[in-house]
Formats: C-alpha cells, sequence, structure tokens
C-alpha cells in the first residue's frame, strides 16, 4: 500500500501503536515519492505548546509576540516541495486544526503576524496511536480534518502481531550494533530468538531494538543466548497460559522471579514465599 501510495501526491495517515514505525514508514513513502530529492521535514505535534508548535509549524513576523524578535521560517516553508510528517496529529489543538485544514485545501497558510497569504506545495503524511475517527465522533478532533487526513489510510500491525517477522527484524539490528561498536556480528541462537517471539512487545520495534542493543553489549561470546535478555524476558511469563503450564513450571519460574527480587538472600526469598528455609533449599 505504501509503495503504491508513495508515487502520487495524496496525503497519507499511518495509525498504529507507540514503536511501531510510523515515522520510518514515512520516510521511505518519501523516499519512493516524486519529491525524494527535497525536505523531509518532521515534527512531532505533542512536543510543544500550542503557541510554540503554531510558530514551529507557519512561522512568524518580528514582533508578532514577545520575544519574536526577527522573521522566522516554519517547517511548512522549511518543507517547500517536500514532504511533511506530522507525528501525533491527534495531539494538535482545534485552533491549529482549523489552520491546517486550510493548508491542505488551498496550499496557503499565513505566519502568526502577517496579513499576506503564504503559497506552499508539500506533500502531507500524518500520524497517531489514537483512533482518529472515534476521536472525531467524540468531537475531540476536526471531522472535516478526519476525512482530509484519512484520504489513504495505512495501519501499521503491532509486533506481537507478527511474531514471524522478529528474527529478520533481530538480525538486523543486531548487524546495526554489532558494526556500531566495532564487534563480530553474533549469531542468534535458537533459544535466544524463541524467548522473543514469546515477549509481548508493548513497546513493539522499537522495544526490541532496544533489547537488541543491551544484547549486544553484554554477548561475551559469539552467540546471543536468553541471558543476555532483560530478567523479565528470560521468565517468559508470556507463553505460560492455562492448560499449558503445569503448576511445577509456574512454581519453578516464580521462585526464579523471587529470588532475582532479594538479589538471592534465600532467608529473604523464604520468609516472602512463606515457606520454611529448607523447604526453599529443596525445591532449588
Amino acid at each position: 500500500m505504501a509503495q503504491k501510495v508513495a508515487v502520487t501526491d495524496t496525503t497519507v495517515l499511518l495509525l498504529g501503536e507507540t514503536g511501531t514505525g510510523k515515522e520510518v514508514f514515512a520516510q521511505a513513502i518519501h523516499q519512493q515519492s516524486p519529491r525524494c530529492d527535497k525536505p523531509f521535514v518532521a515534527l512531532n505535534c505533542s512536543a510543544f505548546s500550542r503557541e510554540i508548535l503554531e510558530s514551529e509549524l507557519f512561522g512568524h513576523r518580528a514582533g508578532a509576540f514577545t520575544g519574536a524578535l526577527k522573521d522566522k521560517k516554519g517547517l511548512m516553508e522549511e518543507a517547500h516541495g517536500g514532504t511533511l510528517f506530522l507525528d501525533e496529529i491527534g495531539e494538535m489543538s482545534p485552533d491549529l486544526q482549523a489552520k491546517l485544514l486550510r493548508v491542505l485545501e488551498t496550499n496557503t497558510f499565513y505566519k502568526v503576524g502577517d496579513t499576506k497569504p503564504t503559497q506552499v506545495s508539500v506533500r502531507f503524511v500524518a500520524a497517531t496511536n489514537r483512533d482518529l475517527q472515534k476521536e472525531a465522533e467524540n468531537q475531540h478532533f476536526r471531522l472535516d480534518l478526519y476525512y482530509r487526513l484519512s484520504v489513504f489510510e495505512i495501519k501499521l500491525p503491532s509486533l506481537r502481531s507478527r511474531v514471524e517477522d522478529i528474527p529478520l527484524l533481530a538480525a538486523h539490528f543486531v548487524q546495526i550494533y554489532a558494526a556500531k561498536m566495532n564487534r563480530p556480528t553474533p549469531k542468534l541462537s535458537a533459544s535466544f530468538l524463541e524467548k522473543l517471539q514469546q515477549s509481548a512487545w508493548k513497546g513493539n520495534i522499537r522495544e526490541l531494538k532496544n533489547v537488541i542493543e543491551r544484547a549486544v553489549i553484554l554477548a561475551d561470546h559469539d552467540e546471543l543466548t536468553p541471558r543476555q535478555l532483560p530478567f523479565e524476558m528470560q521468565l517468559s511469563t508470556a507463553n505460560f497460559t492455562p492448560g499449558v503450564a503445569t503448576l511445577a513450571e509456574i512454581e519453578k519460574q516464580h521462585i526464579d522471579w523471587m529470588l532475582h527480587h532479594t538479589q538471592h538472600n534465600k532467608t529473604e526469598t523464604a520468609r516472602l514465599l512463606g515457606i520454611g528455609l529448607t523447604t526453599l533449599y529443596r525445591k532449588i
């Protein structure tokens, strides 16, 4: 879908959880478009207050407000001829949404403190982890702007819904971080990949990337094993579901976790578990 829409000038709305790669997709769409030799400009709409966001996006004239000592170009002008990526579009205030809608419809806007319109040619790609349609129906987002942005929607899937991609992504990030650290690229053991595929990945690809960087730093040999993963992932609670795990397996995992929690203080572990110290030793 991204490849097909890239060659057009159509506005694209990228939907998906945080960490699913929305900005990477926006850059890929730009690189495959006729505007690829022009600027790609990204703006996180949740990173600024309403006033600063307006100035960042549209620019301002000198004297428009306190501190505006000289004219300033906004990112809308900086992206002229290219692509403007608006991340977290759902965080934009209603009055700025109205101003953005005008740009989408007329390709013109007014800088803060200016009386003359500025004309631009910009391709818009927006992204959000919110349900914009529901937000619009509940009057938390302009319905007319939603319809204008959602001409072409692409829903990016969560990492847990495509676990078959994890080995490929993991191998890719291992190569990147091994090269950055001037180390030989370690192999990924079967048990390491199994643990990765059992994780919930609430942070999606961004979380996977961070876990791989950590693993490469900790790697002592030429192969990554579960020992280089965060302790919670080593426990693999994600694959224990009713009817699959035995009581013995669950008990073993819980004792492992408690020992880690107490930094292997067995007396404290036994106290927290409510069992005798000799019983704990036997179970260990």
